[in-house]
């Protein structure tokens, strides 16, 4: 008898055995510690972990994980692994789901092979393998959801730390704290020009105040901004030029002609209100 035909009929014919011992490995190890998942929701993980995993067996060869036929089983585990990311789990306790198994799988093995020890060794590392190749396959899961996760954080917190402000009718201001890149400014570029749209408003106040340094590239980086709002129709005042980020963007020959520049906000807001026809008097 084939390995593979025995692990899927071993898995037909005990399966209440192996998922009871199953259920109580998952209950005893780490996979619902701390309260993260209860019980019952383990479970029944494993519950219909086995359930795919016995209907998989019965039409695909063990040996490839990778195949059309085990996209069910892949699946269920890119699910498992993503709602376990969310929850708070490790690597390793998430792929102790899949790893788990295998005492109540061999033992299963065992008791059904009885006198049979020949077909034993081969169900064994056919049991084996697949396992730990689904263990991989959870890992990488994990990882993958995990960077998911924490990319969509940074997107978040860019965000965050790029609020568009607005300071009067047809004024808006955009206080910069921290380092420039590629992938701020272009945040920084739709979050401004999605604003100017939504407020029709004809001036925008960058504040790079909080801006540690200003290099070839973040000079570079305004520039670009500077030219989008010009496309949109509207100006731009730079704020916050302190005397070392002037003498930076001289010496670096950065060609900020046709720029306007500010030394702090209240100075560019006060020409972005003359720019309006906003006039103030002293009473």
């Amino acid at each position: 008898m084939a390995s593979t035909v025995s692990l899927a009929a071993v898995l037909q014919k005990r399966r209440q055995e192996i998922l009871a011992k199953w259920q109580k490995q998952l209950a005893l190890g780490s996979s619902s510690a701390k309260g993260r998942l209860s019980h019952e929701e383990t479970a029944k993980q494993a519950d219909d972990f086995l359930n795919i995993l016995a209907a998989t067996l019965q039409k695909q060869d063990a040996g490839d994980v990778g195949a059309t036929g085990w996209q069910p089983v892949r699946s269920f585990l890119d699910d498992l692994s993503r709602q376990r990311v969310n929850a708070g789990f490790t690597s390793d306790e998430t792929a102790t789901f899949i790893f788990s198994l295998k005492r109540p799988l061999f033992d299963a093995l065992r008791e059904e092979s009885g006198s049979n020890a020949e077909g034993l060794p081969d169900a064994l590392w056919s049991a084996t393998e697949l396992l730990d190749k689904l263990g991989l396959h959870t890992i990488k899961a994990f990882q993958a959801s995990r960077e998911e996760v924490i990319g969509r954080q940074q997107m978040e917190l860019l965000e965050l730390s790029t609020p568009v402000v607005k300071l009067w009718d047809g004024i808006l201001a955009l206080p910069m704290i921290g380092t420039l890149d590629s992938a701020r400014t272009q945040i920084v570029m739709e979050s401004l020009l999605q604003k100017i749209v939504d407020t029709e408003s004809q001036i925008a106040i960058i504040d790079i105040t909080g801006v540690p340094t200003v290099d070839t590239l973040v000079a570079q980086h305004l520039l670009k901004t500077v030219t989008a709002l010009r496309l949109m129709g509207a100006d731009c005042i730079i704020s916050g030029v302190r005397p070392q980020i002037a003498q930076t963007i001289v010496h670096l020959g950065v060609d900020l002609q046709g720029v306007t520049t500010k030394a702090n906000l209240a100075d560019a807001l006060a020409l972005a209100l003359k720019r309006t026809g906003v006039v103030f008097t002293r009473q």
